[in-house]
């Protein structure tokens, strides 16, 4: 059987934790600051934020160099090269592997 001042003590904790959760406001707070750290780090990891207004064409690559280049990623994706022997990790190659 549980002893009267074993409860009273027990109900005694359980209307002050009630009375401090009631009391709280904390989530007012969160709310209003929701997602500020991902915006700081995207817009301090932008380059340029105007980009995408730049009309000017890219220049460095020619054509037939990013045609052939893109041809080859995409090529990476559809023939994936096999891999080599799965208990090598990160020593040597897959060919050099017993």
């Amino acid at each position: 059987m549980i002893q009267p001042s074993r409860l009273a003590r027990t109900a005694l904790a359980m209307a002050a934790a009630l009375a401090c959760a009631g009391c709280m406001s904390t989530s007012p707070v969160w709310d209003a600051q929701f997602g500020d750290a991902v915006r700081t780090v995207r817009m301090m990891q932008t380059l340029n934020p105007n980009a995408s207004a730049n009309t000017d064409p890219v220049t460095g690559v020619d054509a037939r160099a990013a045609t052939a280049a893109m041809d080859r990623y995409g090529q990476s994706y559809r023939n994936p090269q096999p891999d080599g022997n799965a208990y090598v990790v990160g020593v040597g190659t897959a060919s050099s592997a017993p």
